[in-house]
């Protein structure tokens, strides 16, 4: 048997690691090498209930911090197990030479936004870029063993389905155009849909989207597509968004506005407990408000001059250098203006507890996955969310699949890699920008569906029908969650409704058509 991972961030290269460790070969394809995965860009740090900071925190806050921050749309019972994992995962990664950020008690850990504890636990604002050196590392090991095969400049082009079962994947060579079947169990750990919105993101453009799109086109259910995160700290820069680290809030860094001339500082007002600190979605509509207001001016401000000289020296000196390198602004003295910008996405490919989708034989995990984080993810569960999923996701094939199943790989002839053309990909992302803002109503989302289907008659290739389609279901997810709930905000549906709309929304293809239903969210088990 050998299993064929597509992507090669945290989550790929966590299961290439379980597998190995069992003794399972796997084909790691990327379209770049790891290490321009967009992994490396997680800049905050990762989760874990270590309690070495004396606050006495324990597990069970984790989980209720996670189910309350996501709405309570996650499913309850992979929640417990990713909360109750990561101490060991953290502690692991340690073993494996990450340098976390240390006292003489231990892995120091920060605030972060949605959590009552100090349980995020970080290398500087770099903690993504120093998980991936440390796993690729442990992989390579088992690369020179003959158990990881590494497929660089690949790109996958389509999932093998036969009887409603994933036979293996479709993949291509860029760099010498060639095209081969890869026979076996499939993971898919193809990162978020940052290409449905072009400079919009502060993620890697190298991922495009299309993987889910296939995905979607061959019989995957997909689900909470609705549920866009934008982050609230960002900045326009060439191509993409700058993320400005929640790690600068969780250290002291405050948002302000200009009100009447003066600053206010209203996280800090209506927010008490947790100010600057409030889950994602709640900051990033707040600033929508707040500028909004005729007596405020337009822009609001991160104000982290009063951070002390020791926490910019010890924890955020990257952060201060990509202020002053990219923007030309020293933080230390001068407020950083910053807007919200579209930074993760909640949902995607359905898995269940195991990370199994519904398609037999075929898995997913990362940001890929519609797993951990319901309406709305916590900052610092997304790398924690990457490797246990991506761990989960492979002890689901050793569980589920044939190990005596025969590998193979064919050499495909005359059949051309088809690509979404430039013109098509921006006006997708203007069609969709115009309806799935922080703040959304019927109308605009009729507006934008209506769109989507005239250019779903147009003379287009498999590649753009099926991109158009994603972009249909992310439309049909939003209109049909008639509710505000986490990220999805509606001024026609202001309030949440538990009673129709505590499921998860599910998109998948009905023939030529999109299918939204809703599903109900598992009963958390004693």
């Amino acid at each position: 048997m050998r299993v064929n991972i597509i992507g090669a961030g945290l989550a790929g290269l966590s299961a290439a690691l379980t597998l190995a460790k069992d003794g399972v070969e796997c084909n790691l394809f990327s379209v770049q090498q790891s290490e321009r995965a967009q992994s490396v860009m997680a800049e905050g740090g990762i989760n874990a209930v270590l309690d070495t900071m004396n606050e006495d925190d324990k597990i069970e806050y984790h989980i209720k911090d996670t189910m309350d921050g996501g709405a309570n749309l996650a499913d309850p019972n992979a929640v417990d197990g990713l909360c109750r994992n990561a101490p060991d995962i953290v502690r692991e990664l340690e073993q494996l030479g990450v340098p976390f950020s240390k006292n003489e008690k231990g892995i120091v850990q920060r605030s972060f936004g949605g959590q009552k504890k100090k349980r995020t636990a970080f290398v500087k604002s770099s903690t993504g870029k120093m998980l991936m050196t440390a796993m690729i590392d442990a992989v390579r090991q088992y690369e020179a063993q003959g158990l990881v095969y590494r497929y660089p400049h690949h790109r996958l082009e389509d999932l093998i389905v036969r009887d409603n079962e994933c036979c293996g994947a479709v993949l291509s060579d860029f760099f010498t155009g060639d095209v081969y079947e890869f026979y076996g169990s499939v993971i898919m750990a193809t990162g978020g849909m940052n290409g449905l919105f072009e400079e919009m993101t502060t993620g890697s453009m190298l991922n495009t989207s299309d993987a889910a799109a296939i995905a979607l086109e061959r019989g995957v259910e997909l689900a909470n597509l609705e549920f866009i995160q934008y982050h609230p700290t960002t900045i326009a820069i060439q191509g993409k968004r700058l993320l400005i680290s929640e790690a600068a809030r969780g250290e002291g860094g405050r948002l302000y506005v200009k009100r009447r001339g003066y600053k206010w500082y209203f996280m800090e007002e209506k927010y008490p407990e947790l100010k600057n600190l409030m889950p994602r979605d709640v900051v990033s509509a707040e600033m929508v408000k707040v500028t909004s207001r005729a007596e405020c001016d337009d822009q609001v401000f991160l104000d982290m001059t009063e951070i002390p000289p020791m926490i910019w020296d010890t924890r955020l000196s990257d952060l201060r250098e990509q202020c002053v390198n990219y923007l030309n602004i020293d933080p230390v003295s001068q407020p950083v203006p910053v807007s919200p910008g579209i930074h993760y996405f909640m949902g995607g490919i359905r898995v269940d507890e195991e990370h199994r989708t519904s398609l037999s034989n075929c898995y997913a995990a990362g940001e890929c996955a519609c797993q951990y984080h319901g309406a709305n993810r916590l900052g610092g569960n997304s790398l924690l969310g990457a490797i246990y999923g991506g761990r989960i996701a492979a002890q689901s094939v050793l569980k589920y699949a044939d190990r005596d199943a025969l590998y193979r790989r064919n050499a495909l002839e005359d059949v051309p890699a088809q690509n979404v053309s430039p013109n098509l990909s921006k006006r997708i992302t203007e069609i969709l920008a115009s309806s799935l803002q922080i703040i959304r109503h019927e109308v605009t989302l009729n507006n934008s569906i209506h769109e989507i289907k005239m250019l779903l008659t147009h003379d287009i290739n498999s590649a753009e029908r099926r991109r158009l389609h994603l972009a249909q279901a992310v439309l049909l997810s939003a209109k049909s969650r008639r509710e505000s709930r986490g990220a999805h905000k509606r001024t026609d549906y202001p309030e949440k409704d538990d009673v129709n709309f505590h499921k998860q929304t599910v998109a998948r293809m009905n023939g030529d058509e999109v299918e939204i239903t809703f599903l109900d969210i598992p009963e958390r088990r004693e």
